[in-house]
């Protein structure tokens, strides 16, 4: 007695899902929770400002504002000295922030690596720098102005001052932490300085150095936008929320921070990301 096989049983098998479908499958898990996460925010911030809960305006007035609504839509105008859209005042922040930034990346990882080479400037100057690491972005800014008289660069050195101590305080810690083994073999296979440099020292601190640089430049942000709001004058994310806010316009300053929020999330995010590509390649 012979058996066939039905045409249903052979058209039932399932195709595996590809594309957009697949990576659906993959990535709704870290998707779907951040986004109901913020939407639930969002509407109870709306409901809270409709029902007279708070004097804040609510998201929806970045839209229904006209003249927020058109910083929201126009940001690339420029009428001239500050007035500006809100992109050019984010260019303007960041600039200051990738040369304070910079020097503080150059020279932390540059002291870090001979503080934690050396233990006796370790004990020398390790109390110094913890006792400046908690001085205030704002209490460097007067001290910024009398030393440059103008408001440039006092902002840069503000940023500079703010956030070189995580990425020097990490760096001489991660040095610190080079087994010790690693420093026997190095011995005795007289490696040059050079090579200990790049083969032994530089990998076994990185994650330490990039944990600096990462607190770091979301400390280099704040500063500035601190900075600029009692800097008067100076163009900037930060003279941005402060003009708005002399003026009474609440629905601009909850635009600026939502500039300054994702401006720092892309920075942080972009940091993670060069990590991990330096990692790999290490």
């Amino acid at each position: 007695m012979t058996t066939g096989i039905s045409p249903s049983t052979t058209s039932s098998t399932t195709t595996p899902p590809n594309g957009f479908a697949l990576w659906w499958k993959n990535s709704r898990k870290t998707i779907l929770p951040p986004l109901f996460g913020t939407a639930g925010f969002l509407l109870f911030w709306q409901l809270s400002s409709s029902l007279g809960l708070t004097k804040l305006a609510g998201p929806l007035s970045l839209f229904t504002e006209e003249r927020t609504r058109d910083l929201l839509l126009y940001p690339f105008f420029d009428r001239g000295g500050l007035d500006k859209g809100l992109f050019l005042h984010a260019m303007s922040s960041l600039s200051r922030v990738a040369l304070g930034y910079s020097l503080a990346a150059i020279v932390g990882i540059g002291v870090g690596i001979a503080v934690g080479l050396n233990k006796t400037l370790d004990r020398a100057f390790d109390p110094l720098f913890q006792f400046l690491r908690m001085v205030a972005p704002l209490a460097w800014v007067p001290i910024a102005l009398v030393l440059f008289q103008n408001n440039q660069p006092a902002a840069i050195f503000v940023i500079f001052i703010t956030s070189i101590w995580p990425i020097l305080i990490n760096t001489a810690e991660g040095v610190r932490q080079i087994p010790q083994d690693y420093r026997n073999v190095a011995q005795v296979l007289q490696m040059s300085n050079r090579r200990f440099f790049t083969k032994v020292l530089i990998p076994s601190a990185l994650p330490y150095i990039f944990t600096g640089l990462r607190i770091s430049i979301g400390l280099a942000w704040l500063a500035i936008i601190a900075a600029e709001i009692v800097m008067p004058g100076t163009p900037g994310v930060g003279f941005f929320i402060w003009d708005a806010y002399q003026n009474s316009y609440v629905s601009d300053i909850v635009l600026g921070v939502i500039w300054i929020g994702a401006i720092g999330l892309i920075l942080d995010r972009l940091m993670t990301w060069l990590q991990k590509r330096i990692s790999s390649d290490h």
